[in-house]
């Protein structure tokens, strides 16, 4: 089905296609960022420690190893992630009583407490809204983002975490 500009609700009178496509990309990034910086100002913790300690609160004991699989980060990404949780009183680092080389990340009660309180990430509303949507619809997006990032020299072949996050992964902004 083709859809003209009216049909669309579109007023492209004075911008091109390609700078509503950038506009569109930033209020992306502008929601993002908003959502990031609100989970800052009222639990102090980044998107990215958030899922970590989702992460952890989920399965209760898992090594760095295991918390960076779960959620797409690299090892030494988590494993600063977790000194500032740890420094907040948020998780427990336990020797394995099996393999004493093994240390084990656990979630503290306040780490409860505040996945208690959070908010759904950016992504989690995202996903349930796109499974609503027909398969077609899912595709014909997901075909349209990745031409984006052919277009904008992103590679596709970099390892992306599966959440909305910008800035450093690990280190809340500057509010």
């Amino acid at each position: 089905m083709e859809f003209s500009r009216s049909e669309n609700n579109r007023k492209t009178e004075g911008k091109d296609l390609a700078e509503e496509v950038l506009i569109s990309i930033r209020q992306i990034i502008q929601s993002v960022d908003l959502h990031s910086r609100d989970l800052v100002k009222k639990f102090g913790l980044t998107i990215p420690q958030l899922v970590t300690l989702q992460s952890v609160s989920r399965e209760k004991s898992l090594t760095v190893g295991e918390i960076a699989k779960n959620i797409s980060l690299s090892q030494a990404t988590v494993t600063g992630i977790l000194e500032r949780l740890h420094k907040r009183g948020l998780i427990y680092r336990n020797r394995s009583v099996i393999d004493r080389r093994r240390v084990l990340i656990e979630p503290t009660e306040a780490c409860e407490e505040i996945l208690d309180k959070a908010p759904p990430l950016m992504q989690e509303v995202f996903q349930k809204r796109f499974a609503d949507l027909e398969k077609w619809e899912q595709l014909m997006i997901l075909s349209s983002l990745e031409r984006v990032v052919s277009l904008m020299n992103a590679s596709p072949s970099v390892a992306s975490a599966p959440f909305l996050a910008t800035g450093d992964l690990g280190e809340p902004p500057s509010v």
